[in-house]
């Protein structure tokens, strides 16, 4: 599976909410597997969205062919949009699905790793984060994907932010000195992100 991740700074509102809603379009994509997305908790105006498509193959054709019909309806509502592209890896937690309907927030977590350290993170995600994520109570399902340059996404979703924040403040320090994870990252930015229920495709 292909995630894309978008993340922009939005500057139009109601035009970029309008526009979000005209992503119902995807639904008759082939190999188009969901989408959703929200604003960012800590910054009001920033907005990421999260794409799956089932391989790259599919998501090609689709950015050859409607992407542009779609995505004009957004012109001018947002600047400095960012996009990615992750291959799913592996789960965290057990069958990931790209459903948003019960969870209340996305936890986004984007990693560059040191090129000699690549196996050691991937090593520790699956065997130190992914358990203790999995065991959380309110953490439903979530991936870690791989994406060009040694850079990685872990995306997890919450039944709510308390129960996120709860997660953080009893469990995040603690792993990451088990995981010895300052030695694998050379840069790590994250944000929660407060879902939307319209932009759920």
């Amino acid at each position: 599976m292909l995630v894309k991740w978008i993340r922009c700074t939005v500057v139009d509102r109601r035009g970029f909410e309008r526009g979000q809603r005209k992503w119902a379009g995807l639904l008759g994509e082939p190999g188009f597997r969901g989408q959703g997305g929200g604003w960012s908790r800590s910054r009001p105006d920033v907005a990421h969205v999260f794409a799956f498509w089932e391989s790259r193959a599919f998501y090609d054709s689709f950015m050859a062919r409607s992407h542009d019909r779609l995505a004009t309806t957004q012109a001018g509502t947002f600047k400095d949009g960012q996009v990615k592209l992750f291959d799913h890896r592996f789960d965290v937690k057990t069958g990931f699905e790209p459903r948003f309907s019960d969870a209340d927030v996305a936890r986004v977590a984007h990693c560059r790793i040191h090129p000699d350290r690549v196996e050691h993170f991937a090593l520790m995600q699956e065997k130190v984060w992914n358990p203790a994520m999995a065991g959380s109570p309110g953490m439903l399902r979530g991936l870690f994907g791989e994406g060009p340059g040694n850079e990685f996404l872990v995306l997890s979703l919450w039944e709510s932010a308390a129960e996120h924040g709860k997660y953080r403040a009893e469990r995040v320090e603690r792993l990451g000195l088990r995981a010895r994870t300052e030695a694998d990252v050379a840069a790590l930015t994250g944000d929660v992100v407060r879902l939307e229920p319209s932009w759920t495709v």
